[in-house]
Formats: C-alpha cells, sequence, structure tokens
C-alpha cells in the first residue's frame, strides 16, 4: 500500500512539473501494444512524453515491460523519489524526480520523433480518454 501512495505522490509531482513545461497529462494512458503507462503527457505542440514511475528499486528490477514505451512518445522518462538509486536506471533515458509538491528533470530524455500517423492515433486516443473521463466524472454512472 506504501509503494502505491509513493507511485501516486511521484506522479503528482511529475504532473505538476510538465504542466508547468505547458504538457497535460493522463494517468494510465492505454497503448496500442497492450501495455499501460503510467503518465502520458501532450505538449501545446503535440509532443508525447511517457513517464515511467519507479517507487522502488524492486519494483524497477520486476518490471522490464517500460521498453514497450518508448516507441510510443516523442520523449520517454523515469520518474523517482529522493531515496532511489537513480545508477539502477539505464543512462540513455530521461530521469525526473519528483515528490507530491513537484518534480524536475534530472536528465534530459533523448529526442526521438513519432511517425506522423503514430502521433495522431496517441493524440486521437488522449482527447477521447480525456472527455470519457470528465464525462465520468460530471455524469457518474448509477450505483
Amino acid at each position: 500500500m506504501e509503494r502505491l501512495r509513493d507511485a501516486a505522490e511521484i506522479a503528482r509531482g511529475t504532473a505538476r512539473l510538465l504542466a508547468s513545461l505547458d504538457f497535460v497529462s493522463l494517468t494510465e494512458f492505454p497503448l496500442a501494444n497492450g501495455r499501460r503507462a503510467d503518465l502520458f503527457a501532450l505538449g501545446r505542440d503535440g509532443r508525447c512524453v511517457i513517464v515511467e514511475i519507479k517507487s522502488s528499486p524492486a519494483d524497477f528490477r520486476a518490471d522490464r515491460k517500460w521498453r514497450d514505451y518508448p516507441p510510443f512518445a516523442d520523449r520517454f522518462y523515469f520518474a523517482v523519489g529522493a531515496g532511489f538509486p537513480r545508477d539502477l536506471l539505464p543512462a540513455e533515458e530521461g530521469l525526473i524526480l519528483a515528490d507530491r509538491f513537484e518534480g524536475t528533470i534530472l536528465r534530459e530524455a533523448t529526442e526521438r520523433p513519432l511517425p506522423a500517423a503514430r502521433r495522431r492515433a496517441l493524440t486521437l486516443r488522449f482527447a477521447r480518454l480525456a472527455a470519457t473521463r470528465l464525462a465520468a466524472f460530471l455524469d457518474p454512472p448509477p450505483g
């Protein structure tokens, strides 16, 4: 339970960081390959960012699915809390340090421009998911 709370706090601080950089974000964003990104952000210019949140070294060691995420983003980051051993993470990927209040980019992510068709598909998926979540919030289903 504590790991889930830590991950939620890292997500909150990371989302705040991304918002300060003019990105809007959604958590638990489903990708076409069946994976679900912890945080997917869309920039005003259409750039896509995926952030994989790691709350502990055990979480990182047990999870190898993160390699399936970079093909769906222009930039890919790991986000971790202050106590995470950062040398455990791959040096070629971006790195964000975050807590529940804020985040900071420690290492910029490699730019991997998306093909236009994939960017369009992701942007449409983002818009539809955001609208669906808003509609459920404004008009929750009965029961």
